[in-house]
């Protein structure tokens, strides 16, 4: 009996003390909803990307939130494939997290084909689909009146990664220097799944 009591704690102990990646996800709703200033929506958006497993896409009019260019980063480091496809605005925007992503090893789009790219999505393995007027962005989160779906739904996921696509092809990729200092960018993109 002491056996038995021992080896459940131990699983039990196992159990809670598990990375995500190796815990069963919580089943979600089929939807969630977020509001914001101080709603949770930036605590949403992290919380979605650690359980990524396979890819991330991003499109972003405005991006500088540090907590969820973390969490994208940790992402890509954990070998999930996360790309980012940014406004123009992005390359001089204050407090941009764009820089931060190229250098966490992340690849980010810019497109300049539109008058702004004001996009606020994310598509997490052709299974969930995060989007509203949220903007990732401190204001958005702590000064902001927004809004955050949270959507599970296949079908709905792969409309929103063939947009994602779609606008992929006339972005350019982002490189922070070139050799001499200035900024550029590069025509590479190519479509993702």
């Amino acid at each position: 009996m002491r056996r038995l009591q021992l080896c459940f704690t131990v699983l039990l102990v196992i159990a809670l003390c598990a990375p995500p990646s190796l815990q069963a996800r919580p089943v979600p709703d089929e939807e969630e909803v977020y509001f914001s200033p101080h709603g949770g929506c930036t605590a949403a958006v992290v919380d979605n990307l650690v359980w990524a497993e396979k890819y991330v896409l991003v499109q972003a009019y405005s991006f500088t939130s540090q907590p969820i260019a973390d969490a994208l980063i940790a992402a890509h480091k954990r070998g999930v494939e996360v790309k980012v496809l940014l406004d123009k605005s992005q390359l001089h925007g204050k407090g941009s997290k764009l820089d931060s992503l190229v250098e966490g090893g992340v690849p980010v789009l810019i497109d300049k084909k539109h008058a702004i790219a004001h996009n606020k999505v994310m598509i997490i393995d052709g299974v969930t689909v995060l989007t509203g007027s949220f903007n990732f962005t401190n204001a958005a989160e702590d000064k902001n009146a927004e809004n955050l779906l949270v959507l599970h739904d296949k079908s709905l996921a792969k409309k929103y990664r063939d947009n994602w696509n779609k606008h992929s092809v006339h972005s350019e990729a982002y490189s922070p220097h070139k050799p001499g200092g200035a900024p550029f960018a590069s025509n590479g993109s190519k479509d993702t799944r």
